[in-house]
């Protein structure tokens, strides 16, 4: 079976993924293959460079996210080609990781699950939603301000369409075992 996890940003995916590897499901973490594994790559740095010069290329040669996030973040056609570009890298790496264990439980955390149209991937979609100001709150803790998590916020579905489209919701509002409970609800429900 494989789970795919969005929600909006701040939401808690990552903690409800947790929450679902606890329950002997392997975890993917899209963001983390990003971040890790495809603005790594060779390819990957030379297609950014070349497109951007040095501006988002640390000395070290590895890539200058906030550089990088502060351009696509603001250009809705620069995101759109950073997009482009790393997909495939991370789908690929999920075909990589499905083929070694194809029987296996999967729990994939996919923010842009619906924008990218990536639904057939998965036998059931779980959205994690708070409300905006728990959202907000939570990405100034992170040490985004409230203008740039507002931007970064506003370039993925509303959360309230996510909720409509996904299969099951997780409403993470109140503590982590309220969360938790939720989740084992789920994987009592699909196993």
């Amino acid at each position: 079976m494989i789970l795919g996890v969005t929600g909006g940003l701040g939401c808690g995916k990552s903690t409800a993924a947790n929450f679902f590897a606890e329950r002997a499901f392997i975890r993917l973490d899209s963001d983390a293959l990003v971040r890790e594994q495809v603005l790594t790559a060779p390819a990957t740095v030379a297609a950014l460079r070349s497109r951007y010069g040095d501006a988002v290329v640390g000395g070290d040669g590895s890539i200058d996210r906030v550089a990088l996030g502060a351009r696509v973040f603001a250009d809705d056609a620069e995101r759109r080609w950073l997009e482009a570009v790393t997909h495939p890298g991370v789908f690929d790496l999920w075909r990589a990781a499905l083929r070694a264990q194809p029987g296996a439980n999967w729990v994939i955390e996919v923010p842009l699950l619906f924008e990218q149209a990536l639904e057939n991937w998965f036998d059931f979609i779980v959205c994690v939603a708070c409300d905006g100001g728990s959202q907000l709150a939570r990405l100034e803790q992170r040490g985004l301000s409230r203008t740039l998590a507002g931007q970064r916020i506003s370039k993925q579905l509303p959360l309230a369409r996510k909720i409509e489209l996904s299969d099951f919701v997780l409403w993470n509002e109140g503590s982590p075992a309220f969360l938790k409970a939720q989740v084992d609800r789920i994987v009592d429900t699909v196993s």
